[in-house]
C-alpha cells in the first residue's frame, strides 16, 4: 500500500522501509512524490533524492530481470552516482539521507555493481 507522502523525512524512512522489503518501484513512488516540491521550488536537495529515486529503480529493473535489465539498471543508477557526494552533514536530515545511500550502497554490492 503506497501512502501520499510530500514530508521528505518521512518519505526516506519508507524509503528505506521498502527498499529492505525489495519494493523497490515503491520506494521510488514513496521518495518521488516528496520530491516533486523539491524540484518545483529548486531545493538543494531535488538531485540527491532524484539520485535515491533512481537508485531504487535500478534495482526494480534487475528484479523484473527484463532483456537488457542490467544495461538499464546502470543507467539509471549513473543519477544516484552523479549525486551521492551531496549527501553531507550539514543538509536537512542527513541521518535519514546517509541510511539511505547505505541501503543503495549494500545493493550495489550484492548485485556486484
Amino acid at each position: 500500500m503506497l501512502v501520499e507522502n510530500r514530508d521528505l523525512k518521512s518519505a526516506l524512512i519508507s524509503y528505506q522501509k521498502l527498499l529492505d522489503e525489495e519494493k523497490y518501484f515503491e520506494a521510488h513512488e514513496a521518495l518521488e512524490e516528496a520530491w516533486h516540491p523539491l524540484r518545483k521550488s529548486n531545493h538543494p536537495l531535488k538531485n540527491l533524492a532524484k539520485g535515491l529515486i533512481n537508485g531504487a529503480i535500478c534495482f526494480e529493473h534487475l528484479k523484473r530481470n527484463r532483456e537488457d535489465s542490467r544495461r538499464k539498471a546502470m543507467q539509471v543508477l549513473k543519477s544516484y552516482e552523479r549525486h551521492k557526494h551531496l549527501c553531507k552533514e550539514e543538509i536537512e536530515f542527513f541521518n535519514e539521507f546517509k541510511k539511505c545511500c547505505k541501503k543503495i550502497e549494500a545493493l550495489k554490492e550484492k548485485h556486484n555493481l
